[in-house]
């Protein structure tokens, strides 16, 4: 189900069913001659779509303008960069509107920057924009210490189910660890163009790569949709298990 498409019934159904809302966030980056500006959006959106085949989830319109850094380019070569505070009170906004309609089962899904797992400020950005809300949402509708109350004694119990508020919004990596480490992660190389390839072949045309001698897009020619159909699945299987 995509959200900008769905009736009033379906959504309320869906909340009551604590059907996951995901939301993919990228950017508009510079991918080489060879690799569409968005793809860092168009990865996270595809593989929520495929995701979308094998259990039920709405799909959140994706943000596409997020902190891409003028790490791999500047402006000059079209990249797009929010500031990653920017970015924090944006979501912020998103997610509260969210929040109070009645969603508590929410992901918002990162490819960009996200090798290993690790913070890069993007991610950090949707983290504290989710943790800061959750904090003062609880502290206005539960009151000040609503977490020593001894109501809550099952706390620990129960971190990581969907009954601790506190994980009514997650973010997490379109490919998690195992995945990259069984496959593959790059920036417009050989992996990311295969993923993106698999999602969509035509954003991606390999025989523009000899136009750069970049070195990061060289070994991209060695790209297949092939590989990215087998790194798809690898993070399908982890994503099922954490969008629950």
């Amino acid at each position: 189900m995509k959200l900008e498409r769905a009736f009033y019934k379906e959504l309320e159904q869906a909340k009551q069913d604590r059907i996951p809302l995901v939301i993919p966030v990228g950017t508009m980056e510079y991918h080489g001659p060879h690799c569409a500006l968005g793809c860092d959006t168009q990865i996270a959106y595809g593989i929520l779509e495929r995701l979308e085949r094998i259990k039920p989830v709405v799909i959140a319109p994706p943000v596409w303008y997020g902190v891409a850094s003028y790490a791999v380019a500047g402006p000059e070569k079209n990249t797009v960069q929010v500031d990653a505070d920017v970015l924090e009170q944006y979501m912020g906004c998103v997610l509260k509107s969210l929040l109070l309609g009645g969603w508590r089962n929410i992901y918002i899904v990162i490819h960009h920057q996200y090798e290993q797992e690790n913070l890069m400020p993007m991610t950090l950005a949707c983290m504290k924009a989710a943790k800061k809300l959750l904090m003062n949402f609880l502290e206005e509708t539960r009151g000040h210490a609503w977490w020593g109350d001894n109501q809550n004694a099952s706390y620990y119990a129960q971190l990581d189910a969907a009954e601790n508020p506190l994980n009514w919004i997650q973010v997490v990596p379109c490919m998690s660890t195992r995945a990259q480490q069984e496959t593959g992660y790059d920036h417009a190389g050989k992996w990311e163009c295969s993923i993106l390839s698999a999602l969509d072949r035509d954003v991606v045309d390999l025989a523009r790569v000899k136009h750069s001698d970049e070195w990061f897009i060289q070994d991209a020619v060695d790209a297949s949709p092939a590989i990215g159909e087998e790194m798809i699945a690898k993070s399908l299987e982890d994503l099922a298990e954490r969008i629950v």
